[in-house]
C-alpha cells in the first residue's frame, strides 16, 4: 500500500474486561438475546469475537471494568449455569485508525510483527476496513503503544 497515505491514529481505552463464554450455543437468535440483555443493564460492549467449534461457540467480548460484575452476574446464569464465564479484567484496547487502510494490504501483519517483536501478548483482535483493534494486558500496555507509535505514527 502507498506509505505516503497513511496516517494512522492510535486510539487506546483503558480499564476493559475480557468476558468468555464458554460452551454458548451456537444459535444467532440466543446470541442476540444475551447482547440485548446485556444491553438492558446498560452495559456497553466494545470488542465482539465468535469462535465456533461443532454446536458449541466461545463468544468473546470487552465490557468496561466498572461493568463486569453485574455482566458475569447475569452471563453465569446462562442456560441454568452451563455457559461459563471466563473473565481478565484490568486490560487496554489499543487501536490503529486510518480510512486509508481500506484496501491497503499488510498492515494487520505490520501490527502484529510490531507486537511480537515488542512480546506482547495479543488476547483478541477486532478489525475493520479502517481500523485493527488489540487487547492486551496493563503491563503489556506502555510497550505495546510506544512500539506501535514508532512504527506507524
Amino acid at each position: 500500500f502507498i506509505l505516503s497515505k497513511f496516517n494512522p491514529v492510535i486510539k487506546t481505552c483503558e480499564d476493559v474486561t475480557l468476558i468468555k463464554l464458554m460452551n454458548v450455543p451456537s444459535d444467532m437468535v440466543f446470541i442476540g438475546e444475551v447482547f440485548g440483555k446485556i444491553a438492558e443493564l446498560s452495559v456497553d460492549v466494545n470488542m465482539i469475537s465468535l469462535s465456533e467449534k461443532s454446536n458449541r461457540s466461545v463468544l468473546a467480548f470487552t465490557v468496561k471494568d466498572d461493568d463486569f460484575i453485574k455482566t458475569v452476574e447475569y452471563t453465569s446464569k446462562l442456560k441454568d449455569g452451563s455457559v461459563k464465564p471466563i473473565v481478565s479484567s484490568g486490560n487496554c484496547i489499543i487501536s490503529i485508525v486510518d480510512v486509508a487502510m481500506e484496501n491497503a494490504p499488510g498492515v494487520a501483519a505490520r501490527v502484529f510483527k510490531t507486537l511480537a517483536e515488542a512480546n506482547v501478548q495479543i488476547m483478541l483482535i477486532t478489525t475493520s476496513e479502517s481500523q485493527i483493534s488489540v487487547l492486551v494486558t496493563r503491563a503489556d500496555f506502555d510497550d505495546a503503544v510506544d512500539s506501535l507509535s514508532r512504527q506507524f505514527v
